[in-house]
């Protein structure tokens, strides 16, 4: 198999979780290898995962935007959208940004209908 990996992967045996639908869905997996910019993820059974997701390595306080760059009835290729920092968020306070940042949207929400003329 020919491997167009731009960066050596390396071997993991790291419990993990995709997480979508503003993480109030969660399907468990075990990252096998991963590097800066990708990782492959194995499934105890065949799932259905979104195209786009946040993987989470609870382990390691990880949580990461990710796309799909292939996939078998059990496993997934990923690939990393943001790219790595070195600045690791821990996942209770990317919860919380993202809860206010819907607040924020909901609350600016209402203040244009109650500033709309007429009402």
């Amino acid at each position: 198999m020919f491997d167009r990996r731009r960066e050596h992967r390396n071997r993991t045996y790291l419990g993990s979780q995709i997480a979508f639908n503003n993480r109030w869905s969660t399907i468990d997996g075990l990252v096998r290898n991963m590097s800066q910019s990708g990782a492959r993820i194995e499934f105890a059974d065949a799932v259905f995962v979104p195209d786009e997701f946040e993987l989470v390595i609870p382990l390691k306080g990880h949580s990461r935007r990710a796309r799909i760059v292939w996939r078998e009835a059990k496993a997934l290729g990923i690939s990393f959208l943001d790219p790595d920092d070195g600045k690791v968020i821990p996942i209770e306070v990317a919860r919380r940004i993202r809860k206010l940042k819907a607040e924020r949207d909901m609350l600016a929400q209402r203040v244009r209908d109650l500033s709309e003329p007429g009402i």
